[in-house]
């Protein structure tokens, strides 16, 4: 499979032209990459205007998932996110409905600022009582329980599938659902970029949703940032025509082409004998993964890629646990008081693997810890999302916030998953959830 991106930037760099034109660089390699990094000269082709080299790129990378339309982003998944929501939106004036959507209550950050920005209304499905607020376990019998019982239905149902700790959802008759009920499934697929290429795929594109959004540097061989959008065979014609401009309102207008080149380059991986790759390292994991269940490790989730262990029955909090990796020079993608995330591609090697196994296998096993994370429970909403975050604000000590309103997320990125929601009332229950990860402050409305 031909580079077009990388090559045009390649033949570039090659000519040693007098570069009078941004970046300030000038090509010059003062940190090494900058003679590959360009702007949108003639024969760049544009991003979200994309009519050569880049939309070639991008129909390689729709073809490899199957997708009617599957769009670049160098601005991660964030961007995908609020082009998805926009698509949805201009769906529902089409069908004269009402700008509602019904998400998962494990949702990005990204996602709240999104529905914000656009003035969505936003219905919540939540996990059962006392779950962890990073999943969101959704049967598809209680999807239909809460589509049937809506007067009003939503233009679209949001949900996240892998969540961060490695969940994934049946997300084939969720799907059907949606169509049973005429409604929109887009899917935050940030972790998932590779799932389309294990032996049995399992990629949202390939279960049902009408749109998603993957963060293939996540999970391939891209650079951060790199992302795509996927527009289903299935969904809305005009989607595929609206797209650009879904992604132009909200991006900017100096992508990296550098993170461009990295995206047309993973068609050339993907497309050589990647799945039998993946395929073998997947076998890999899913051994250690045994081996380390037999061991007495609790793991969660099954997303073949990602190794979550729960570690307080093993004696540890996942941060002490992630603290002792650290000191053997292995550094995980996420850590808190109950779960260490580490995250594994083929690009790790089988000795990659062997490595962690003899690390956590040093592990001593301790006599469990028996504390448990606070329930969270469902806070009153006082006034909605964009009213919370466009209005004036504070940020307070965490022991004077209770009975105020959240006036905009307090958690960082990982995990991105709010424990209140924008405009809602921040409880005493709330305030040791938030205590117990280590939230400090938060931002309250005036």
């Amino acid at each position: 499979m031909d580079t077009p991106i990388r090559d045009f930037a390649q033949r570039y760099a090659d000519r040693r032209t007098l570069r009078l034109h941004m970046p300030g660089h000038k090509g010059q390699p003062v940190l090494g990459p900058e003679p590959l990094d360009i702007t949108e000269i003639d024969g760049a082709d544009v991003l979200y205007h994309a009519r050569g080299i880049i939309r070639q790129s991008e129909e390689h990378a729709a073809t490899l998932f199957g997708t009617a339309r599957t769009l670049y982003s160098t601005e991660g998944s964030s961007l995908s996110i609020r082009a998805m929501l926009y698509l949805a939106l201009l769906y529902a004036k089409t069908q004269g409905r009402g700008a509602k959507i019904l998400a998962s209550r494990n949702a990005h950050k990204t996602f709240m600022t999104a529905a914000a920005l656009l003035d969505l209304e936003v219905s919540w499905l939540y996990p059962p009582t006392g779950e962890n607020l990073l999943s969101c376990p959704l049967r598809p019998q209680e999807l239909e329980q809460c589509l049937s019982s809506m007067e009003e239905k939503p233009i679209g149902v949001y949900l996240t599938s892998p969540d961060y700790l490695g969940n994934r959802l049946e997300l084939r008759p969720l799907a059907e659902l949606c169509r049973k009920y005429g409604v929109l499934l887009l899917v935050d697929n940030a972790h998932g970029a590779y799932l389309h290429f294990l032996p049995e795929p399992c990629h949202p594109m390939d279960l049902g949703a009408d749109l998603c959004c993957d963060s293939a540097h996540k999970t391939l061989p891209v650079l951060t940032g790199g992302a795509y959008l996927h527009i289903s065979k299935d969904a809305p014609s005009f989607f595929s025509e609206q797209a650009e401009s879904a992604m132009a309102m909200f991006a900017s207008t100096s992508p990296s082409y550098l993170i461009l080149q990295s995206l047309d380059l993973a068609n050339a991986y993907l497309a050589s004998d990647y799945s039998r790759r993946l395929s073998d390292f997947a076998d890999r994991v899913q051994a250690l993964k045994e081996r380390l269940r037999r061991r007495g490790f609790p793991l969660v989730g099954r997303e073949p890629l990602k190794l979550t262990v729960a570690p307080k029955a093993y004696g540890y909090t996942g941060t002490e646990l992630a603290q002792r990796l650290e000191r053997s020079d292995m550094i995980c993608e996420f850590s808190d008081p109950d779960h260490t995330v580490l995250m594994l591609t083929p690009e790790q090697g089988e000795e990659g693997l062997e490595i962690l196994e003899q690390a956590l296998l040093s592990v001593e096993k301790r006599s469990p810890i028996l504390t448990q994370a606070p329930p969270v429970f469902p806070s009153e909403k006082k006034c909605s999302l964009r009213q919370a975050l466009f209005s004036p604000s504070c940020e307070l000590p965490l022991g004077q916030c209770e009975g105020k309103i959240l006036a905009n997320a307090s958690i960082t990125c990982p995990p991105a998953v709010p424990i209140v929601l924008c405009g809602e009332e921040i409880t005493d229950q709330a305030i040791r959830s938030m205590e117990y990860y280590g939230i400090s402050t938060c931002r309250v409305l005036l």
